[in-house]
């Protein structure tokens, strides 16, 4: 976990401004359900986190989703999207959720993902919510 959140705080605090008090939130805490992944490089250290838990009965809410900003544009991202995708699915889940940035939009869209309502604000930045079918496959 510690490896995780170093991760997070570099990505979400340190870069894009986020209050280091609205980066740890109770499914760090205290939901001992949700399920959290790190990407490791050859030589064994944390590039990438990424974390989900249940959104009712049948939703897994992914999010927290970070690469280190020297490991971008190799496909860490979608390897470590893709392993929370097919995580949430064994775990029986029909449907995946998340809150993009807007900038990283694109980037679940060539994953599959579809955009899932009008686009807000969190912690100061633009979000759309976006969803994908886990039951089908896709």
């Amino acid at each position: 976990m510690a490896e995780a959140l170093a991760i997070r705080f570099r990505v979400f605090v340190d870069e894009q401004g986020v209050p280091p008090e609205l980066e740890v939130d109770e499914h760090d805490r205290d939901d001992p359900a949700a399920r959290h992944a790190l990407v490791r490089a050859a030589g064994g250290a944390a590039i990438a986190a990424g974390r989900f838990y249940a959104a009712g009965a049948a939703t897994a809410q992914l999010g927290r989703i970070a690469v280190l900003a020297e490991r971008r544009g190799r496909g860490v991202g979608a390897l470590l999207l893709r392993a929370l995708v097919a995580e949430a699915r064994r775990s029986g889940f029909a449907r995946a959720h998340l809150w993009a940035q807007i900038r990283a939009t694109a980037f679940y869209r060539r994953e599959g993902f579809r955009d899932d309502g009008p686009i807000l604000w969190d912690a100061g930045i633009e979000h759309q919510p976006m969803s994908l079918d886990l039951a089908a496959g896709s």
